[in-house]
């Protein structure tokens, strides 16, 4: 198939290694019409397996796979026409350059993967790279001014959040707002109080609302 044709079926294997992840998985992407799932797989050498017997035209593989994880398994696909997608649970801007370096052609946060995934597939189909909204930050880099302005080192997921606290809004709105669950959120919560030595959420929040004007900047 040629990416970039309409009315063309998308074939597509999936690799995971927690089977229930991947079945929901499969059954969003198999749920909307013209995706075909050709091949599934719990490991990172299965999917290089795959690709090579199937010639899908989308990877969509976690980065963390047993035998080779998603950034190694690149190296054994350089030769397929195949485009990856990778799945990760981790806001983590080095390893972000890393993949998009490597040649990934869609980078998605896991706990917005099941909203995000159908349209990844069919971006990264048509020939453009796709990222997680809620990545955006990665990409522009306005973490490191906020940083150096303020005095702390919060990670981009964290001065999402924090912006979002600075609004009065609650861990379930800032959950919902960010497309996030609400454990990485009360994660976040608990990184940003220990960068900045407070306790509790009223001193979280009177933090927020002194500095509103900075971190809007």
């Amino acid at each position: 198939m040629n990416h970039s044709e309409p009315n063309q079926t998308i074939r597509i294997v999936i690799a995971d290694d927690h089977p229930i992840v991947r079945k929901g998985f499969v059954n969003v992407i198999e749920s909307s019409p013209g995706l075909l799932i050709v091949g599934e797989a719990a490991d990172g050498t299965e999917a290089v397996q795959l690709v090579h017997e199937k010639d899908p035209d989308i990877l969509v593989m976690d980065v963390s796979m047993p035998y080779l994880n998603g950034i190694e398994a690149l190296d054994y696909l350089k030769d397929d026409r195949v485009r990856v997608i990778i799945l990760t649970m981790y806001e983590d801007e080095a390893f972000f350059r890393e993949a998009m370096n490597a040649g990934v052609w869609g980078y998605l946060l896991k706990d917005c993967a099941v909203e995000d995934l159908v349209k990844c597939i069919r971006s990264v189909a048509a020939g453009k790279r796709y990222v997680s909204p809620v990545l955006t930050d990665l990409l522009v880099g306005q973490k490191d001014t906020k940083n150096v302005q303020l005095g702390i080192d919060l990670t981009a997921g964290e001065w999402r959040v924090l912006r979002l606290i600075a609004e009065n809004m609650t861990s379930r709105e800032i959950a919902d707002d960010l497309c996030l669950s609400l454990r990485t959120v009360q994660n976040h919560r608990a990184n940003i109080c220990r960068k900045l030595n407070i306790r509790g959420y009223n001193k979280l929040l009177e933090f927020a609302l002194q500095h509103k004007r900075e971190l809007m900047d």
